[in-house]
């Protein structure tokens, strides 16, 4: 008597496929798949163009495939400042790689970053940052402007404002905003869209990041995670009280290195006198 073989059906077996396929995307497609997002933003405030990259949680363990990717299209788009809304790191021991990858970010008006949860975090964890000395001196040395809790101008009519970020630092709105001059266009920078609870009203353009669009998300379904700060917000534009905000998806990932439904984005923003 033969033996018993078990033979899986054809629509069991082209289950297998599916599933194999979407792992597939999710870990070697989808995450290097960087989607760059042009919108054009007009204000009686702006008198000349501006052209702005907007990056955000790099999550970066160097020069790699997706930082490579990311260099490519800056390069492509050749923007007029790059902003940074914090997440650059993975842990207190990997600046050296955060490094190599901030090296390369270049721009006439400068490079200007923010702290996300993970730089607050590992300060705190580590009880300072092994191995980079002062904080403002590393990103200096490496070609950024830190900004916390502080404004400054990139040209006479528009203004950055940087805030701390609010899980871990301590935000200060009323500070940052100190010695800003009325009639100027202010683009707010914090790494939780949570805190544009408190910055509406405040700036004509809010930047965020910190939820990855969700990073996993099925279709008709809700995002398997957020972290803290992410509750009502998610991607995209959001607005209240006369400010916009945009939420990034983000370069890089947080937890597992996979995306599905939400790839990773940068903006360029182009922004222009009103008519």
């Amino acid at each position: 008597m033969a033996p018993f073989r078990f033979l899986p059906s054809w629509p069991l077996t082209s289950l297998y496929l599916v599933l194999i396929s979407l792992g597939f995307y999710a870990v070697w497609i989808e995450p290097f798949w960087i989607r760059v997002s042009h919108f054009r933003l007009t204000s009686p405030l702006i008198h000349a163009p501006l052209k702005i990259a907007h990056l955000s949680d790099l999550h970066t363990h160097g020069l790699r495939l997706r930082e490579r990717r990311m260099l490519k299209l800056l390069a492509k788009e050749n923007p007029d400042v790059i902003l940074v809304t914090g997440d650059s790191i993975i842990d207190s021991s990997n600046y050296h790689q955060v490094a190599e990858v901030l090296r390369e970010l270049h721009a006439p008006l400068g490079v200007w970053m923010v702290r996300g949860n993970w730089e607050n975090a590992m300060k705190v964890m580590s009880s300072g940052l092994r191995g980079i000395g002062s904080e403002s001196e590393f990103y200096r040395a490496n070609g950024v402007h830190l900004l916390v809790n502080a404004a400054v101008p990139i040209r006479d009519d528009i203004w950055l404002i940087g805030l701390d970020e609010m899980s871990y630092g301590r935000p200060n709105l009323t500070k940052a905003l100190a010695g800003v001059p009325p009639g100027v266009y202010r683009i707010a920078l914090f790494h939780v869209p949570q805190y544009f609870d408190r910055v509406a009203g405040h700036a004509e353009l809010a930047l965020a990041g910190h939820c990855h669009g969700g990073q996993v998300v099925l279709p008709g379904f809700a995002p398997f995670y957020l972290p803290a700060g992410c509750k009502k917000y998610l991607a995209g534009w959001y607005e209240r009280d006369g400010s916009r905000m945009y939420i990034t998806r983000g370069i890089g990932n947080t937890m597992l290195d996979i995306r599905f439904n939400a790839p990773p984005e940068m903006e360029i923003f182009d922004l222009e006198p009103a008519n």
